[in-house]
């Protein structure tokens, strides 16, 4: 019995392990005048952004100056004759039936986003 309340616990937190979001440390770079920091650099782009300003890398990640989260939803639960397949121009899963890809399937669930 004492089991119980542990394994509701685990239930209760186990959409964290799907989390999609994550803190980085702030890289501030100088912008036109050296002395003043005015832009943070993206961690995989490597390119310079506003101190501020919000953008979408090249991973499909939103970022600002101190964390990125996915710009996505990943499905967890379609029908078993579909299958699923990540657009990275358009930063989203399509999920189409596996016999005809252009027949798109329902996402039962998903997290993320």
């Amino acid at each position: 019995m004492k089991s119980l309340p542990v394994a509701f616990l685990l239930c209760a937190v186990l959409h964290l392990s799907h989390s999609s979001c994550y803190f980085k440390q702030l890289e501030l770079k100088p912008g036109p005048n050296p002395k003043l920091l005015t832009h943070c650099e993206d961690s995989v782009d490597k390119t310079l952004h506003e101190l501020g300003s919000r953008w979408r890398n090249s991973v499909c990640m939103y970022c600002d100056c101190t964390s990125c989260c996915t710009a996505y939803s990943t499905p967890v639960r379609i029908p078993d004759d579909c299958m699923m397949e990540f657009d990275k121009v358009n930063c989203e899963y399509k999920v189409f039936k596996k016999n005809d890809h252009s027949q798109s399937c329902p996402v039962l669930a998903a997290v993320g986003k």
